[in-house]
């Protein structure tokens, strides 16, 4: 593991934090809507590290459906 990818799950584990720490600081408060979704956030860093950075790009620009074309064109092949 690089430092680098340290650093990305160090700052998921920091975000988680401190939002938990503001949620159990807020009891009640509105605020607790505002800040739960940056724990929940926080938790892919914390198990990915960077490759949520590497995640987020591919489905942008359409690579997560590759391995579904794939699958389509060998069936495809199979059948004829």
């Amino acid at each position: 593991m690089t430092r680098r990818d340290l650093r990305w799950k160090a700052g998921g584990l920091a975000l988680t934090a401190t939002a938990c720490a503001l949620c159990g600081a807020a009891d009640g408060s509105p605020l607790m809507i505002v800040v739960f979704p940056l724990a929940l956030l926080g938790l892919p860093l914390m198990i990915h590290g960077k490759r949520v950075r590497q995640m987020v790009r591919a489905e942008r620009r359409g690579h997560s459906h590759t391995i579904d074309v794939v699958h389509a064109a060998r069936m495809r092949r199979r059948g004829d």
